[in-house]
């Protein structure tokens, strides 16, 4: 981020008494009952109430390269730590996005319409069951059982198979004829929470994903000649690489430097792999709340590691895979380990959570556990930005489990931030932030509602603003306002108490003003739950004797920092810098001064950081 020079930072610590301080957020009726139950607090943390389900999955899956046919068996215990008696349970059937009749809101190739996910054979409790005890609609399953009581827990195996698709790779599918990224591949059990109980809500191809925090141990099996890559630790190197490559792998989860482990020669030559007609490889996770796994018979692998904590010395192994035809992939290795290493000591300054990130080179922008789908661009910008946008969702859904599906900008934005912030230290050249002025063209109009609307509600223009660049600019607000070091003390706070958990909007908020010790439900209200538009004017300047005085007019209702860049007649520029704190009083203008030393050519107001619907007032040309 561009360092500013501040002014006013006694604003933010002082005026604690002022018509906005006891600004109270907008809570719907079902999230005020959190509270009643005690399983939210007012502070932002868990209530002492608090809970959430959990299941431990054994995942055993073939899949066919050639047919793309995909079949397997998952057994998986479910534990109700609720305090209600549970006489269903939902499963999630994501791959039915693709199944014939399925509602989306995203387009599909008539090729690739399917009959779905075949149900197989379930049983609860190893007896098996008839189809009447389930009921499949579109990507939910409910499935009927005797009564689960509180702290009771269920068994269930589920024997199922389906087509992956070919083409309309969304987020999951073939790349090419020897490359697959296989994700949301099995029947899984869906979130109950404190709020809405069961997730019914269906995956239609915009809104993502909301998952538990699960153990998952997963075995799967392909061709001989593929390789594997998943979430998780793969805990058979030994058996599924030949001995060469399995000590590449080891060195190169101990190197700071960077490891080739398979090469063009290595590909040519073969004897990469054990040599068999099929392999299975075994991986392991535990907490994270998905597992996805991608395979190759013709990619290269280059990996490297690095400290990402200080005190313990653990270490993260970060992974690009890739196809040798897209040359500008050759350099994500060195992207992606950056970003890992940004993420763990300046934004968001927290350990990297995960064993491994793998960058995989596929059709896609989208992120799992420990896995990213990047597809390869030809500009290098485009490739520093994707790769850590997708990787700084580890923090934001994975570390955080955020409801994706509801709250789209409660992962999305912090992603987007971390884009903005982590691609000028991968690359100083970029200064381009993303998608803001998306966000000025649209505005005030009917596809602008407020942030906190429902992304289920949402799609266009008015879903990407209000999960990636709306929520970004409030967050890098609250960010210049509050400093480098109370805003990471705030963001902390956050992390340390829903880490591995599932926070709602109001936790956040919450936690953000408990942790910096500042109220700041004004802006919050203002940016994320107000209409309106950001739009600030020029609106008069005084000159005596050279010291200026320069009027800002607030024109919009969304609070935006002030920004007056003074252009000298000699080619050098001066900015003065007021955060959003300048707004928190309600006052509609602010006035900065200065004395110009040199000759005065004109007055900007606003950077690439400042959004604007208006900017033709925001230029004064001395006379």
């Amino acid at each position: 981020m561009t360092n500013y020079s501040k002014l006013l930072l006694s604003l933010i610590l002082s005026g604690s008494t002022n018509c906005f301080a006891q600004t109270a957020l907008p809570l719907p009726a079902n999230l005020q009952e959190t509270y009643a139950k005690g399983t939210r607090s007012h502070n932002g943390g868990p209530g002492k109430n608090y809970w959430q389900n959990y299941a431990d999955y054994t995942i055993r899956v073939t899949f066919n390269p050639e047919s793309r046919y995909l079949n397997g068996i998952v057994s998986v215990d479910y534990t109700n730590n609720s305090p209600d008696t549970l006489n269903q349970v939902d499963f999630k059937l994501y791959p039915n996005l693709y199944k014939k009749g399925a509602i989306r809101n995203m387009p599909v190739l008539p090729e690739d319409i399917t009959d779905g996910v075949q149900i197989q054979q379930l049983s609860i409790n190893k007896q098996a069951q008839n189809e009447k005890q389930w009921m499949i609609d579109g990507t939910n399953m409910t499935v009927k059982t005797s009564a689960i009581a509180p702290k009771q827990s269920i068994h269930f195996d589920i024997a199922y198979a389906y087509i992956l698709n070919k083409t309309s790779h969304i987020r999951t599918g073939q790349v090419d004829s020897g490359a697959f990224f296989i994700a949301y591949f099995f029947p899984r059990i869906a979130v109950y929470d404190d709020i809405d109980g069961w997730n019914q809500q269906h995956y239609q191809g915009i809104q993502e994903f909301y998952n538990d925090f699960c153990h998952f141990n997963a075995e799967i099996t392909v061709p001989g000649d593929y390789e594997v890559w998943a979430t998780g630790d793969l805990k058979n190197a030994n058996q599924v690489y030949t001995d060469k490559f399995s000590k590449r792998l080891s060195n190169a989860a101990e190197s700071d430097t960077v490891t080739d482990i398979i090469t063009a020669p290595d590909i040519k030559a073969g004897n990469i792999t054990a040599n068999k007609t099929a392999n299975t490889w075994k991986f392991e996770a535990d907490s994270v709340t998905d597992l996805a796994f991608a395979i190759s018979n013709h990619y290269l692998w280059k990996s490297s590691s690095l400290v990402v904590d200080p005190k313990t010395r653990r270490r993260t192994r970060v992974d690009a895979v890739f196809n040798p035809d897209h040359k500008g992939y050759f350099e994500v290795i060195n992207y992606a380990r950056k970003t890992v290493e940004a993420m763990s000591y300046k934004f968001p300054k927290w350990p990297y959570p995960y064993p491994h990130e793998t960058v995989f080179d596929g059709l896609d922008q989208m992120e799992y556990p420990m896995m990213v789908n990047d597809a390869p661009y030809d500009k290098t910008d485009d490739d520093i930005e994707l790769t850590d946008h997708e990787i700084f969702h580890t923090m934001f859904p994975f570390y955080m489990g955020v409801n994706e599906t509801k709250y789209g900008w409660m992962d999305e934005g912090w992603a987007t931030i971390g884009e903005w912030l982590i691609s000028s230290v991968i690359d100083p050249k970029i200064t381009d932030l993303y998608a803001i002025n998306n966000y000025e063209n649209f505005a005030g109009t009917e596809n602008d509602p407020p942030i906190i609307t429902l992304s289920t509600l949402q799609d266009g223009m008015a879903y990407q603003n209000n999960s990636y660049p709306k929520p970004a600019l409030g967050y890098l607000y609250v960010k210049d306002m509050l400093g480098d070091t109370l805003f990471t003390k705030a963001l902390h706070y956050y992390i340390s108490q829903w880490h591995g958990k599932h926070p709602m909007p109001f936790d956040f908020f919450n936690c953000i003003n408990t942790g910096s010790g500042i109220n700041l439900n004004w802006f919050w209200k203002s940016w994320f739950f107000d209409n309106g538009v950001p739009d600030q004017a020029i609106s008069k300047v005084s000159n005596l004797k050279n010291r200026y005085t320069v009027t800002i007019t607030n024109i919009g209702t969304k609070p935006v920092p002030v920004d007056l860049t003074i252009f000298y007649n000699d080619g050098s520029t001066q900015l003065l810098h007021q955060s959003i704190a300048c707004w928190k009083n309600g006052n509609k203008t602010v006035t900065l001064g200065f004395t110009a030393k040199k000759v005065v050519q004109k007055l900007v107001l606003g950077t690439g950081y400042d959004a604007d619907v208006d900017k033709e007032d925001n230029v004064w040309m001395a006379h």
